[in-house]
C-alpha cells in the first residue's frame, strides 16, 4: 500500500489538473493505494465535486480513497526556494513533505516551485548518509529503450565528487525503476574520448573507471537520441545540473517542432506524425524523482497536464513498491568507500 501526498494547489493548472490526475491514477492503480490531497480545503472539495459530477463522473468509485489534508497556504511560482519553511510552513508543499516525516504519507508530488520542492525535501527529509546533494533524475526517450538523466536542473556547479554520487544514484534508480541489472552509466561531455571536457568532467572521468559500477565512458549530445554511442547502449546519462536542465528543455522542444514543420506538408497526416512521435511526449514519464533525500519527492513540471500528474503519481507509487529509498541507502553505504577514496584523490 501506498499513501502518495499530492500537492493539490501547485502548478500552474492547480488545483483542477492535479486532481484530475490523482482521480486519473486511482482508476489504474491497486485498491489499496491512496491520494492525499494537500491543500485549501474548500478549494479541493468543489474541485472534487464539479469533476465527479462533470467530465469524470466515471471515478466516483475511487472518492473513498482520496484523503483531504488542509495546508491553508501557498507557495507561489516566483518565491525563494526557502521561503516555504521560514515563511510559510503551513504551505501545501511544507506540509506534504512533513506528512513522510511523520510517518503519515509514503511519497509527496508537486507540480509547484521546483526550489522550494527541493530545500524544504532536502530540509525535511535530509539527505542520504554521505551525500552533499540531492539530484533530479528526468527519464528521457530514446529511440531505443528510455534512459535517466541526472541532474537535470538541481545543482547549477557539480564538484567531481558529487558527480560520482549522482552516478550511483542513477545506477540504483535504473534498477529499480527500470528494471536493468548493472546498468550502463555514461558521462556527458564533448567528445567521447576521455581527455575531453572541462576540468571537472575529465576528473569525473578517471574516478568513474575506478568506482565499480558498469562505466560506459564518455557520452556526446548526439548519443542521447539514439539511446547508444559507437560502443553500444546506455541506461543512466551523468551531468551537472547546468548542462542538464539545458538538454532537457531543448529535448522536450524537438517533438512539437517536427510535428509542426511535418502537419505544415500536404500529404503528410498530423495523426500518423502524432502516432509516431509519442514516445517522446514527456507527460507519459509523469515527474522526476529528486534522489538523495531520505524519502520520495517527485517533482513535475508547472505547467503538467493531469495525464502527468497521472503518471507521476505511478512513479511515487513505483519508488515505494520497490524499495528504492531503502535500496539507494544501503548501494551508498557499499559505495562510500570508493566515493571517501574518490576524495582523497582529489583532496
Amino acid at each position: 500500500m501506498a499513501r502518495i501526498a499530492l500537492d493539490a494547489m501547485g502548478g500552474d493548472f492547480a488545483p483542477k489538473a492535479p486532481i484530475t490526475g490523482a482521480l486519473l491514477a486511482l482508476q489504474e492503480l491497486d485498491t489499496a493505494h491512496t491520494v492525499q490531497l494537500v491543500g485549501q480545503p474548500d478549494v479541493i472539495e468543489s474541485q472534487l465535486s464539479a469533476l465527479l459530477s462533470g467530465e469524470l463522473a466515471g471515478a466516483t468509485s475511487v472518492r473513498n480513497r482520496v484523503q483531504i489534508v488542509e495546508a491553508p497556504d501557498v507557495i507561489e511560482m516566483s518565491e525563494k526556494p526557502t521561503a516555504g519553511l521560514r515563511k510559510k510552513p503551513k504551505s501545501s508543499m511544507v506540509v506534504g513533505i512533513k506528512m513522510q516525516v511523520d510517518d503519515e504519507s509514503d511519497a509527496f508530488v508537486s507540480a509547484g516551485n521546483t526550489g522550494a520542492q527541493m530545500a524544504t525535501s532536502a530540509m525535511l527529509l535530509k539527505l542520504q548518509p554521505g551525500l552533499t546533494r540531492p539530484a533530479i533524475a528526468t527519464v528521457f526517450p530514446t529511440a531505443r529503450n528510455p534512459v535517466v538523466v541526472l541532474d537535470s536542473g538541481a545543482n547549477v556547479d557539480c564538484s567531481t565528487r558529487e558527480l560520482l554520487q549522482f552516478a550511483w544514484l542513477g545506477a540504483v534508480y535504473a534498477e529499480c525503476i527500470f528494471a536493468r541489472p548493472n546498468p550502463s552509466i555514461g558521462l556527458l561531455s564533448i567528445g567521447e574520448e576521455p581527455a575531453k571536457g572541462n576540468a571537472v568532467v575529465k576528473e569525473a572521468n578517471a574516478l568513474f573507471q575506478k568506482a565499480g559500477f558498469n562505466f560506459h565512458g564518455n557520452l556526446e549530445g548526439r548519443d542521447l537520441p539514439n539511446g547508444a554511442s559507437d560502443r553500444g547502449p546506455f541506461d543512466v546519462v551523468i551531468c551537472d545540473g547546468f548542462v542538464g536542465n539545458i538538454v532537457l528543455k531543448f529535448y522536450e522542444a524537438v517533438a512539437p517542432m517536427i510535428l509542426r514543420l511535418l502537419s505544415e506538408h500536404p500529404g503528410i497526416n498530423p495523426d500518423d506524425v502524432r502516432s509516431a512521435l509519442k514516445g517522446f511526449d514527456s507527460s507519459d514519464y509523469g515527474g522526476a524523482p529528486l534522489l538523495g533525500c531520505n524519502g520520495v519527492s517527485i517533482i513535475c513540471h508547472g505547467n503538467s497536464s493531469p495525464r502527468a500528474i497521472k503518471n507521476a503519481i505511478k512513479v511515487a507509487v513505483r519508488a515505494v513498491e520497490t524499495g528504492m529509498n531503502d535500496q539507494i541507502g544501503q548501494r551508498l553505504e557499499a559505495a562510500a568507500p570508493a566515493i571517501i577514496s574518490a576524495a582523497a584523490d582529489l583532496a
